[in-house]
């Protein structure tokens, strides 16, 4: 901080490769996570979140860290600090992890994938500094950390994305969800992954950055795609049942409470060797004291982050963790965590909304069936 008696001066954001078309857009941009991103474009988040699920809408993900390792020890390195099978994992698969800390709290949550001979992760832009820092000082071994500062990230998601992306790059409508392989598109040498967070079918595609705008521009031409922006990929993984690192999962919240469990696979859960791993073992066992769920506001009222939640006696029983209103649900969604005896499905609990108690039912995630194309 400045000692000078002037007042400390927040950063600018940081721009992405594709923040002139942002601009050209028509981009409502706004700070997140220290990056300039739209929100939203002039048709609207209800407008592009539907476009995802009817056809196909295009996000910049460029603020996501982009990270390899490489070295002959790189996997047994990460599986020190992640608790997925990595070993298990086959070339040009991807995986769905987390970094663990010795109490078993979530320090981020990432993709893994293999990438032949090394290992490609992306992770979450507010984390991205320090998940740097983690790896660099808990790497064991012969395992070198690349940031790959030069590449750029686009997700384009929603039941046309196959058809459209194939155009430029064909046979990459042959993948199935949690592919990750290298291919060109449009002439660019990228990585194209069947995923993305959505809970719809698509591709996140890592791209040369100076390459980015460009792919864009030749994605945004075909009929079938619209540009989306955070608000729209908030509201689409939230009815999808997916977390948001920093609202949903965090330090204190352990992978079991989150109903994360399934990423977690059977030898890394026989053999340990991860931080927080007895505990996870011991809520495996016994179970976890709360745990995440769906919540149903009975009503047309949404029922916001950080609202108490409490149970039929009054007392507080856990706590909004994401909410809004659902476009393809039509009416208000949330999530959040509730004490393990009051998460069964059915079970009525009230958000206290400016002082008032909003009934609202537990229920099962997701809100909106998946629709990942398995193959």
């Amino acid at each position: 901080m400045a000692n000078n008696g002037e007042s400390a001066v927040a950063a600018e954001p940081k721009h992405t490769p594709l923040y002139s078309l942002h601009q050209e857009l028509g981009g409502k941009v706004v700070d997140f996570a220290g990056y300039a991103l739209p929100v939203q474009y002039p048709a609207g988040i209800m407008a592009e979140h539907q476009q995802a699920r009817r056809a196909a809408a295009l996000f910049d993900v460029s603020h996501m860290g982009q990270l390899r390792l490489e070295g002959s020890d790189r996997v047994a390195a990460l599986e020190a600090l992640v608790p997925a099978d990595i070993a298990g994992l086959a070339a040009g698969r991807q995986r769905y992890s987390y970094f663990t800390a010795g109490d078993a709290g979530i320090l981020d949550d990432l993709m893994i994938s293999n990438q032949g001979d090394w290992l490609s992760l992306v992770v979450n832009a507010a984390c991205k500094d320090a998940d740097i820092a983690h790896l660099q000082a808990n790497l064991q071994g012969d395992v070198r950390l690349v940031v790959e500062e030069d590449r750029a990230l686009l997700a384009l998601q929603g039941p046309a994305a196959a058809a459209v992306l194939a155009r430029l790059a064909p046979g990459v409508e042959t993948l199935r969800f949690m592919d990750a392989v290298p291919v060109e598109i449009a002439g660019l040498d990228c990585r194209a992954s069947r995923s993305g967070y959505t809970g719809e079918d698509g591709y996140e595609i890592s791209v040369p950055a100076d390459g980015a705008a460009a792919l864009a521009r030749r994605l945004l031409a075909e009929p079938e795609v619209e540009a989306a922006g955070l608000g729209a990929r908030d509201s689409l993984r939230l009815e999808a049942g997916l977390c948001l690192y920093g609202h949903d999962i965090d330090t204190t919240t352990t992978p079991i409470e989150a109903d994360l469990a399934w990423a977690i696979q059977k030898r890394r859960r026989a053999e340990g060797g991860f931080p927080g791993a007895e505990v996870i073992r011991q809520q495996l066992a016994e179970g976890p004291p709360r745990r995440r769920v769906g919540l149903l506001p009975q009503g047309r009222a949404p029922v916001r982050e950080g609202a108490p939640l409490k149970g039929a006696d009054g007392q507080e029983i856990g706590r909004v963790t994401s909410g809004g209103f659902g476009p393809s649900v039509g009416g208000p969604v949330a999530m959040g965590y509730v004490a393990s005896e009051q998460a069964s499905e059915g079970t009525e609990v009230h958000a206290e909304v400016r002082g008032k108690l909003l009934p609202c039912r537990v229920t099962a995630l997701p809100f909106v069936k998946h629709n990942y194309h398995r193959g």
